[in-house]
């Protein structure tokens, strides 16, 4: 959950405050040479530089907003067998996985989760939360490494930022599409843009960010079951299906916050809510580990 959150919060913000900027500066020059229509090839580029610079911006700053944000400390030396322990068993799934050693750290939370971020395969962060550790066994948490490490070597975040990229695109372009023709039809302004079209694409651009982030918590819950299949692969599917059923326990006693339900390694919903989940429920990613074969 963190670890998406996370991603898409700085990926707005970012979005927001290049588009706000470029917006005062005057840069944004989405209309005709007469000043009337909408120049949609340059609003297509406009959207896309945006769109995807929003994603990819957020993304190379994934691993320093998750420390700061969850307070995780970077285990350099290891001052016990525990740290110890988790260094070791990610270096040895990182070299079976065919990825660099990831950076590994503990963050302050009372919650069982963990997460993985980060550039590139081979520049990466995996984070436990002390209740994790606190409450699971070794072979439960070791289950959890590799889940996080199968992320990594999957390559999710990178492929995230790519998804998130053409969503925003579209998000930009619609909504500006929107403002125009509501700014023209409505108010009946016949040059340039009045406030109307600056109040209706700000409305828009929330209302298809909204719709647009289904599509993204789609792609999300599909990698959380190819993660627990990694998972299973490099700690042992006993061991997989041990730590999601002790993740199931736990949580239907305190679940994370809702703004960090896109990165941690359990999540889950019903209804309506489903379309924005980040995970699918933990029952369906146990059954879909215990049928294979």
């Amino acid at each position: 959950m963190k670890r998406i959150l996370l991603f898409l919060a700085t990926n707005l913000a970012i979005v927001v405050v290049l588009s706000i900027t470029l917006r005062l500066l005057g840069f944004e020059r989405i209309l005709d040479e007469q000043g009337a229509g909408l120049d949609i090839n340059s609003l297509l580029v406009f959207a896309a530089v945006f769109g995807f610079g929003g994603s990819f911006m957020s993304l190379a700053m994934s691993k320093w907003t998750a420390k700061r944000f969850t307070g995780a400390q970077v285990i350099e030396i290891p001052r016990n067998a525990q740290e110890h322990w988790l260094l070791s068993t990610v270096q040895r799934q990182a070299k079976m996985a065919g990825i660099g050693m990831p950076e590994v750290a503990i963050y302050p939370a009372p919650d069982v989760n963990a997460f993985a971020t980060g550039m590139s395969r081979n520049d990466a962060l995996v984070a436990v939360s002390a209740g994790l550790l606190h409450n699971m066994s070794q072979d439960e948490a070791e289950a959890v490494l590799a889940h996080e490490v199968s992320h990594i070597a999957n390559g999710d975040m990178v492929t995230l930022a790519l998804i998130q990229g053409v969503v925003n695109t579209f998000v930009i372009f619609l909504s500006r599409v929107v403002g125009h023709t509501i700014d023209r039809a409505v108010f009946k302004n016949e040059e340039g843009h009045g406030p109307a079209f600056w109040v209706t694409t700000i409305i828009a651009e929330i209302v298809l960010g909204v719709l647009a982030s289904i599509i993204v918590m789609w792609f999300s819950r599909q990698r959380e079951f190819r993660a627990d299949a990694g998972g299973a692969s490099l700690a042992g599917r006993e061991k997989m299906i041990a730590a999601l059923q002790r993740l199931q326990r736990v949580h239907e006693q305190a679940a994370l916050p809702d703004q960090l339900a896109a990165f941690g390694i359990s999540g889950g919903s019903n209804g309506l809510m489903r379309l924005f989940m980040s995970h699918p429920p933990l029952e369906e990613r146990i059954a879909a580990l215990q049928a294979q074969r």
